[in-house]
């Protein structure tokens, strides 16, 4: 898959494999403890080998994933994903994804509430037909 190269970070890993968007927010999910190996937290500077198991959250999700491949640069989300096994329980995901779901902005949803110009204009119509 990969060029064989000696080591790899933990935190270059996870940028890589796109669990997160840049390395440093990944350096400091490790630093935060978000990022666990055997229970523990791991360091960004840990040596990733493969068949390493990692308990990953992050903002919005919470991973648990099995090491397959070393990926040295950051790829196309289809390439990265060969690196990895997702071995997430189903109901963790569904757990997360509903918390996710209710959150509440503050911004109203599209289509609900006042109506758009175009709408107040049909109503306006309809209305004054009827008078």
């Amino acid at each position: 898959m990969a060029v064989a190269k000696e080591k790899l970070r933990l935190d270059k890993y996870l940028w890589s494999i796109r669990l997160f968007k840049t390395r440093s927010i990944a350096s400091e999910a490790c630093e935060k403890g978000k990022v666990k190996f055997m229970g523990a937290s791991a360091k960004p500077a840990k040596t990733v080998n493969v068949g390493d198991e990692y308990e990953v959250r992050a903002e919005t999700r919470k991973w648990v994933i099995k090491v397959t491949g070393l990926l040295h640069t950051r790829q196309a989300y289809s390439e990265a994903i060969k690196y990895y096994t997702d071995l997430t329980p189903p109901e963790e995901v569904d757990g997360i994804q509903f918390q996710a779901d209710t959150f509440h902005t503050g911004k109203r949803l599209s289509k609900i509430g006042r109506p758009t110009k175009k709408q107040r204009r049909d109503l306006e119509g309809f209305m004054d037909d009827e008078d």
